[in-house]
């Protein structure tokens, strides 16, 4: 019995039973009532439509969910007091408020006369367990609680059903362009059919095979549909595993009388679950046990006013009170709320969809939404959309006129014509096929899919997929110390006992650490000749020495400390038992046990009945538990830092090895430990302080029981323990990386200036003591500086030491308002608003609280800061991945467009080079293949080579449109020299050039993939391939299906088989993609930026606007509620822009586009009314302007959009 009977007396006395008349009665007449007079004549009686969950067939309980959900919608004293309190819910629960369930349970028999709670009077059986038997199956036991789970549910809300493959294939093929040119493949069959069957058939033209254009067509734009519904399907499968594992996480319940940790899909009603400041509540309870509970139920309530909780007993004895005020008696517990101070215990009452929260989010559940680069995508897709449409209807419009103008002299017959008429439709509508490109938000999300699976692998749990393309741009990164930088594998190696005048070093745990802590042990004693603590020599003893030379008033007065005052508990860790809770106390209880006989936690619990708990928090930075001794006099016992601990003692034990006798502590004795403490901190240990106040009542006379700042005064001194912490492996070698990605790191923690400096040396955040760049400062003088102060000292600032949450808020908001992508760790509760404040949170996976968790981004399963660079890293690859994809397909849809448009315009029959159905195997390749292979492209060693992109950077930046334009070039001067001057020098017939021309496009597009795996500037494109095991499986299916196509397509891809010579310059010319990129890579970038420099149609509004923009960034902090208004209209633009897709397309374009649901504001225009958004992608002004634009870093959105998208579509998704 530990964790069970942490916050209880030893015994408890039968609480009494108030039924309804008996409350109701005590209270205040019903005139005063805040309750209606209904909700007190029937606080059971089921609403309507709820009456399924009162009546369950088969329950052996004395309760439903219906009974029990009468207590939380709305909260009911009443009701609660009407099931007879907290007696009555383990009566009606078959439970026990002390020792939870039992682990023998699987069935449970219903017993003669067992009706609703309140009137069952038997006992409920509790079986317990051999206390030697591991908990560790509770986890796995799926025979256990049957009838529990059966009547009352699971902790998991019902899966949303996900849409089939079928629908997804549906879903595509409502595309608008595919509708249409199904359309038209349809009438063209038809035709075809009629002329292959009408019996008129010219000598020497063979087979007519004309209706095979027709059924190639329809089996291409099936082959879309399939393969985008396999894309979409897999990456919901992706995104629905990536959520359950986000999702789960372990909480403390008691079960048969010993806690236990299990998963929290595996809570049941009756459970009985431990709370501790920090957790959020997954399940609906009331509350048995508790010290000082505080709960932020805003979440559930939307006030945010904290909500003090009172255990159920104490509410059924206040209501026997004639004043009692029901509406300040809350014994409630929602899921969802946060534990913001206390500890304590709560029966379960509500799970899964039958919770509070499980209710709300079942109404609410809801697609997240697009990510900021998916809508930066989207409206350069729409931009692009524009063109290609533009390029669409001109092409059909040139062309119907030449075939109208031919018209009289056409001596073809009608089914001929209108062939013709069909292929020229057919080929404008394919080029807007191929124009549209939605292939932009397939590559993102695949990207997103692909790393976000990756990166679990690599212990970061991703919460948001915003972050991963944030995290790539970050700048600066705030770390915690402890558990991030360090191993958090404490362990106390060192002390000094007393005023000091005896220490001790564990030479048994590090020598090297022991013969630095001798020297540091040795300093002088201090003697006081007023009579103050006095000793005339320095004993130094190892660890082992401790037992037999402390006194056994000193020995066990440190036991009681330290096994009495902590929330740390036994269980089970890997099987084995172990001390379970933070890792500063189950080092103090390790040295507990090693050194002064620790009984077990229970054994020594129950010798000091508990009377009040002081939790820790980071305002007193210390934690305090009052106990009760012999006649009736209590203990105050206190850890904590030293420098709080030490200020608030008047008195210490001057020499350990005699019995207690406490004498004042004077200035020289207070110098002395300090001295003592920084020395350890010199060494990069954690010290913490032990002391102890007498009382003889409690609380004491005249004081209030809650208020610490009354009490935590006039103690004794009694030692300072020094814990070392390593600095974890590879932590060095991180900061190194960070530094060479010129991404700045720094240390937040609530550490000494010593100890911070020390560990920010060993991990490299500070080089040596000559390093002058950085700067090591203090909270309290952090928080006192001007703003202007501040933001001068945040960029040179590597350390912040002592520092308190919101120090580290007011750090990150510094960091971002000087234009800094911030990214930051917390473990703690109040580390919360510095998390949410960040460009991308991280909280600790193994240490964090679930408050902190919620407030994150990304969760370090590991809690190590090696695993935030490989974060950045991943969030890098992301944003190169669509970068490459761009490059890729702007080239592409360049010379596709351009290509088929000459062509036909120039041809005497209005004939593309390219017909319909090879154009469309184009983009199959460019929108699903190449999505594919360059969207899974892993990080490689270059990607931290260079430094992070600011946040106005164009998707397409100067380097980028380099490749495009000079490929662009070199494939369009290829394929028109050779179709229109090929016949001159290349002697094959009419349909083997065509087909020359046709596969040399296509190679020269697979070979281009290879060379658009680089963004930038150098030269090695094969980096990292090896890795991507699915690139290579693209292009080997790119190249096959090309070769297939060519040797039996035929009729179908009108095509003919080509020969070694002729496969041979296809083969060549596409080859020479990779030495043009080389070629081209060479070109400095300077000279096409001055030439773009040079456009005359180069937009100068928007430089103005940016430049106005840095002005004003750099006289005000950030504003969150600008930046909300600047993303709303940004979001509006981009919405409009989707409906234009969604309107030349629909199918999975509309889908994204529906993704943008917002509500206009009032103040963006007058009588209400939004105004018109000023976008460039309001007209298509060619693709001169789309250059000139990109190129000078003029993105469509505004600059605070794009930064504040990152922020708010995060915070949307909390």
């Amino acid at each position: 019995m530990d964790q069970a009977n942490r916050h209880n007396p030893p015994s408890r006395p039968n609480a009494p039973t108030v039924s309804i008349d008996t409350a109701v009665a005590a209270r205040k007449p019903d005139a005063e009532s805040p309750l209606p007079s209904s909700a007190q004549a029937t606080p059971m009686q089921p609403d309507p439509g709820e009456e399924s969950l009162f009546n369950i067939v088969g329950n052996p309980f004395g309760l439903s969910p219906g009974h029990l959900s009468k207590l939380i919608e709305p909260k009911s004293v009443v009701a609660l007091q009407a099931l007879g309190s907290l007696p009555g819910l383990e009566r009606g629960l078959r439970t026990d408020a002390r020792a939870g369930l039992s682990t023998d349970e699987t069935r449970v028999q219903k017993e003669p006369g067992c009706g609703r709670a309140a009137t069952n009077t038997r006992e409920p059986k509790i079986n317990h367990t051999d206390p030697s038997q591991p908990l560790s199956f509770l986890n796995k036991c799926s025979d256990h609680y049957l009838d529990r789970r059966r009547v009352f549910g699971e902790n998991r809300l019902p899966d949303r059903k996900s849409k089939s493959f079928l629908a997804l294939a549906w879903i595509a093929l409502q595309d608008r362009v595919l509708i249409l040119l199904s359309v038209a493949a349809a009438i063209s069959l038809a035709l075809g059919l009629y002329q292959t069957f009408d019996g008129h058939r010219e000598e020497g033209h063979g087979a007519q095979v004309e209706w095979i254009e027709g059924v190639a067509i329809i089996v291409a734009i099936l082959v879309v549909v399939i393969v985008g519904a396999l894309n979409d399907w897999q990456k919901e499968r992706q995104f629905r595993r990536l959520n359950q594992k986000k999702e789960d996480r372990s909480v403390t319940v008691v079960r048969s009388g010993r806690a236990a940790r299990i998963s929290v899909h595996d809570v049941l009603v009756g459970d009985v679950m431990v709370l501790e400041q920090g957790d959020v509540i997954p399940v609906d309870g009331v509350l048995s046990e508790g010290h000082n509970v505080s709960c932020d139920e805003s979440s559930s309530t939307g006030e945010s006013d904290l909500v003090k909780k009172m255990p159920a007993e104490a509410v059924s004895q206040a209501l026997l009170q004639p004043d009692a005020d029901i509406r300040k008696l809350d014994p409630f517990l929602l899921s969802g709320a946060k534990v913001l101070d206390g500890v304590g215990r709560f029966l379960v009452t509500a799970v899964g969809p039958h919770s509070s929260l499980g209710r709300t989010m079942l109404a609410l559940r809801n697609d997240p939404g697009m990510t900021p680069l998916q809508a930066r995508l989207n409206v350069l897709a729409g931009y692009i959309a524009k063109l290609g449409s533009a390029a669409g209807v001109l092409l059909f419009t040139v062309l119907l006129i030449e075939f109208l103008a031919r018209l009289p002299g056409n001596t073809a017959s009608g089914q001929e014509k209108g062939q013709n008429f069909l292929r020229i439709l057919i080929t404008a509508i394919t080029i807007i096929v191929v124009a549209v490109p939605e292939g932009l938000p397939l590559a993102v999300t695949l990207s997103l899919a692909f790393a976000t699976k990756k990166m679990t692998r690599e212990n970061n749990l991703v919460r948001h997929l915003q972050s991963c393309e944030t995290m790539g741009n970050a700048t600066v990164i705030c770390s915690d110390k402890t558990g991030t930088l360090t191993q958090n594998v404490m362990t106390v190696v060192g002390g000094s006992l007393g005023t000091g005048g005896t220490t001790f070093a564990d030479r048994d745990f590090s020598p090297h650490t022991a013969r630095r802590l001798s020297n540091c042990n040795a300093i002088p004693s201090t003697k006081d000749a007023g009579g103050g603590a006095a000793m005339t020599g320095k004993q130094q003893l190892t660890t082992s020495e401790l037992a037999s030379t402390l006194h056994i008033e000193f020995r066990d007065l440190i036991k009681e400390s330290i096994a009495v005052n902590t929330t740390a508990f036994e269980g089970e860790e890997n099987g084995q038992p172990a001390f379970i809770g933070t890792k500063t106390e189950t080092a103090l209880l390790d040295w507990a046990k090693r050194n002064f006989g620790l009984r077990p936690l229970a054994t020594e619990r129950a010798q000091y009945p508990l009377a009040q708990v002081f939790p820790f928090n980071s305002r007193r930075k210390c934690m305090g538990s009052v106990i009760q001794l012999p006649g009736n006099k209590h203990r105050l016992l206190v850890k904590g830092a030293p420098e709080v601990v030490l200020e608030r003692c008047s008195t210490a034990v001057a020499d350990p090895t005699q019995p207690l006798s406490p004498t004042p502590l004077q200035v020289s004795d207070k110098t002395a430990i300090s001295d003592a403490v920084s020395q350890y901190a010199s060494l990069s240990l954690r010290t913490l302080a032990l002391a102890y106040r007498d009382l003889d009542s409690w609380p004491p006379e005249g004081k209030h029981a809650d208020d610490s700042a009354d009490i935590f005064h006039s103690m004794t001194w009694l030692a300072v323990v020094a814990i070392q912490d390593p600095v974890r492996e590879g932590v060095p070698a991180a900061v190194h990386d960070c530094r060479r990605a010129s991404v700045a790191v720094k240390m937040v923690t609530g550490d000494k200036v010593e100890t911070a400096r020390a560990i920010a040396r060993e991990c490299g955040i500070i080089a040596d003591d000559r390093d002058s760049g950085g700067r090591v400062m203090e909270g309290a003088e952090f928080r006192h500086l001007r703003e202007e102060q501040r933001r001068t000292v945040v960029r040179e600032l590597c350390v912040l030491a002592r520092s308190s949450p919101e120090d580290k808020r007011v750090l990150v908001e510094s960091l971002r308002a000087l234009g800094e992508v911030v990214a930051v760790t917390g473990d703690g509760t109040n580390d919360a608003p510095a998390l949410k404040a960040a460009d991308v949170g991280f909280s600790m996976g193994v240490m964090g609280t679930e408050v902190a968790k919620e407030a994150s981004d990304i969760i370090l399963m590991d809690d190590n800061f090696s695993s935030i660079v490989k974060a950045l890293a991943w969030g890098r690859a992301i944003n190169d991945a669509v970068k490459k994809f761009l490059q890729f397909q702007i080239t592409v849809n360049i010379t596709a467009v351009v290509l088929t448009f000459v062509s036909a315009v120039a041809s005497s029959e209005e004939r593309s080079v390219l017909n319909a159905i090879q154009l469309l195997w184009v983009n199959l390749i460019m929108d699903t293949f190449a999505a594919l292979a360059l969207a899974t492209d892993p990080p490689n060693g270059s990607l931290l080579d260079r430094a992070p992109e600011p946040r106005n950077a164009p998707l397409i930046n100067l380097t980028m449109w380099k490749m495009i334009l000079g490929q662009s070039v070199y494939q369009l001067a290829v394929c028109l020299t050779m179709h229109f001057a090929g016949p001159s020098f290349l002697p094959y017939p009419d349909p083997q050039l065509r087909t020359l021309v046709f596969n040399t496009f296509v190679f020269m597009q697979i070979f281009k993939l290879v060379n658009s795996r680089r963004i930038d500037n150098k030269l090695n494109i094969f980096e990292g391939l090896h890795r991507n095991h699915l690139f290579m499986l693209m292009m080997a299916l790119m190249v096959a299906g090309q070769v297939l196509i060519v040797f039996i397509g035929g009729a179908a891809f009108v095509v003919v088989r080509l020969s070694g010579v002729q496969w041979a310059i296809s083969l060549v010319l596409g080859f020479m993609s990779i030495p043009v990129g080389i070629l081209i890579r060479l070109v400095p970038d300077r000279y096409l930026g001055a030439c773009v420099r040079r456009l005359p149609s180069l937009p100068r509004w928007r430089r103005k606007t940016r430049e106005t923009d840095q002005e004003a960034s750099a006289g005000r902090g950030y504003n969150a509620a600008a930046t909300g208004r600047n993303l709303e209209s940004a979001m509006f633009s981009i919405r409009d822009d989707l409906a234009f897709l969604k309107r030349v397309r629909g199918g999975r374009i509309a889908a994204l586009s529906e993704a943008i649901a917002i509500r206009p504001s009032r103040s963006e225009g007058e009588n209400g009314q939004r105004r018109r958004s000023k976008s460039t992608m309001r007209s298509a002004v060619g693709m001169p302007g789309l250059l000139a634009a990109s190129i000078g870093a003029m993105s469509p959105v505004v600059r605070q959009a794009e930064t504040g998208s990152t922020r708010s579509v995060r915070q949307s998704g909390d």
